[in-house]
């Protein structure tokens, strides 16, 4: 890829581990064209020693996307970032905000917000091995660690490296005494340490992160820094997509929900053709009808039936024809 590619980071879905799989992220582009999708987090350790067709595969139709990347040991990071650059990503991401204990025992996450020097030779070394965007994904902070004085060091010494892009999960994560979910709604939002951030150093592209449940909620972020990422809620509700191509960026029509699951559904035959269980394909549509009539009923189907080993893709349109005849 060309360096010189600007990729439009305005909306984009968060890296969710045990979310942010190949088969959300097909879902996720059928719903909208234009969002930036990302991997679940990938530890380069893993690439470098596990299965990485496995770890790295996609569907071409999930540009544009990132791979998230977790580490600290500069010759696995950079072998890493050559492997997605061979696969064909879009932009490398540097986790440095994940705050689980696994993540701490490995030397990643959010716990090398208290080592930018760290982060900064990884950003260099990665831009050395690869000509994709390398970005960073942050916290405000880390336990006592968390004036904004701090955050703008950590910042400025990977601006200083040659990271131009900075995705800020608007929380301080505590490294002990929080399980990774509670990092996620205990310490409270500091939306405004991210629109100081930016305002102090408008050459940056600052993109927001954390809490973000509605479009209006993400327009009213637009007003203040580059992007926002939404997490959880675009898991929950795949639908909220929908809009984000029309109202985010100036173009793409509204397509139904069953169009999308038409469309899902061929796919599916496909992966359970290559050996792919139902249950996973079935994980990221099950919310697609979230707030419609009857939608109860068709979680609920999916939930019986998806797991069992004999199940295919029979098993959504049997719930689909659930929602329908209690419709008629």
């Amino acid at each position: 890829m060309d360096k010189k590619k600007i990729l439009n980071r305005r909306f984009s879905v968060a890296p969710m581990m045990d979310c942010t799989d190949r088969h959300f992220r097909y879902l996720a582009r059928l719903i909208s064209k234009q969002t930036l999708l990302y991997t679940e987090m990938i530890t380069s350790a893993a690439l470098v020693h596990g299965d990485r067709e496995y770890l790295l595969g996609f569907d071409v139709s999930e540009h544009p996307l990132a791979l998230q990347l977790g580490g600290s040991k500069i010759d696995e990071m950079t072998e890493a970032a050559e492997l997605a650059e061979t696969y064909g990503f879009d932009e490398i991401n540097i986790n440095c905000g994940c705050p689980s204990d696994r993540v701490q025992s490995g030397r990643f996450g959010a716990c090398l917000m208290l080592e930018p020097e760290l982060v900064a030779e990884n950003v260099k070394a990665l831009q050395k091995a690869c000509n994709l965007p390398i970005t960073i994904k942050s916290r405000i902070g880390v336990d006592e660690n968390d004036s904004y004085e701090e955050l703008v060091h950590f910042v400025v010494s990977n601006a200083v490296a040659g990271c131009k892009t900075f995705i800020v999960h608007a929380r301080k994560a505590w490294l002990s005494g929080l399980s990774p979910k509670q990092n996620r709604q205990v310490p409270p939002l500091n939306y405004q340490h991210v629109y100081r951030l930016k305002q102090d150093y408008p050459e940056l592209e600052i993109i927001v992160n954390g809490g973000i449940n509605s479009l209006a909620e993400t327009a009213e972020h637009l007003n203040y820094v580059d992007g926002a990422m939404m997490g959880r809620e675009a898991y929950r509700n795949p639908y909220i997509l929908s809009e984000i191509d029309a109202q985010f960026y100036g173009g793409g029509g509204v397509v139904t929900r069953e169009k999308i699951l038409q469309q899902y559904m061929e796919y599916c035959v496909y992966q359970l053709a290559s050996g792919t269980r139902m249950h996973h394909l079935a994980r990221p549509v099950i919310g697609l009808f979230h707030g419609e009539p009857r939608s109860r009923l068709w979680r609920q189907y999916i939930s019986e039936q998806a797991h069992k080993h004999s199940s295919g893709v029979e098993v959504l349109e049997q719930a689909f024809s659930r929602m329908e005849l209690l419709a008629t």
